[in-house]
């Protein structure tokens, strides 16, 4: 077997061990397993990583930015898609687009924002071998949203606010839902729902540790 057949072989190996791992933390979400399961995981991180990108952790990726760990990944789609399709989706923070592409097993469109310019171009890279026709990427700044795509059913943030965006808010349709990390030291995973009256509804989860949003781009 030639040396890129066995390193192919490990990493699916690697990946279902990855998903069990999920599984046994309580993600129960079969679609969100399966998608976890589809994408290779060590094409989006630094070729130096690259053995520990099945690992439960997040990786640096360059410019003060991180891949996020599987379990957080896993967890923040799955909140989104619990008894619903993920419909539209915009990403704010697409980072080197892994996140990016597990959404798309999943999401009718993913529009994924990244306001740095050389990760956006990273992102380009990554997801290109992969072909997916539902991915768009922009460079902007998520802060403001995507106004010309919205409404979206499905905004998943990957930076920590200090507060929840009305701009996010306004680009959330009717039934959609918004995760985000919520806080500046101390940060908590939280999920709006947009009621069918126009209300909004917030739930609080776990703990989470991530980098700040910025506005803005570089």
């Amino acid at each position: 077997m030639t040396t890129s057949r066995t390193n192919a072989a490990n990493a699916v190996r690697a990946r279902a061990r990855m998903v069990e791992g999920l599984r046994a933390q309580g993600i129960r979400n079969e679609r969100v397993l399966t998608a976890m399961n589809q994408i290779p995981r060590h094409l989006f991180v630094q070729e130096a990583l690259a053995s520990r990108a099945y690992e439960d952790t997040a990786l640096p990726l360059g410019f003060q930015q991180t891949i996020s760990q599987p379990f957080i990944v896993a967890r923040m789609i799955e909140l989104c898609g619990q008894g619903r399709e993920l419909g539209k989706t915009l990403e704010v923070g697409a980072g080197c687009g892994y996140q990016a592409a597990v959404l798309s097993c999943m999401a009718q469109e993913v529009y994924a924002i990244e306001r740095i310019r050389g990760l956006l171009e990273r992102a380009k890279n990554n997801l290109r071998p992969l072909r997916l026709p539902n991915v768009r990427l922009k460079y902007a700044d998520g802060s403001l949203g995507l106004p010309e795509a919205a409404p979206f059913d499905t905004i998943i943030v990957a930076a920590a606010a200090v507060q929840v965006s009305k701009i996010w808010l306004d680009q959330l349709a009717p039934g959609g839902r918004l995760v985000l990390p919520l806080g500046n030291t101390e940060q908590i995973l939280v999920l709006i729902e947009r009621q069918a009256t126009g209300g909004f509804k917030e739930t609080r989860y776990d703990a989470v540790r991530f980098v700040p949003l910025l506005t803005g781009t570089e």
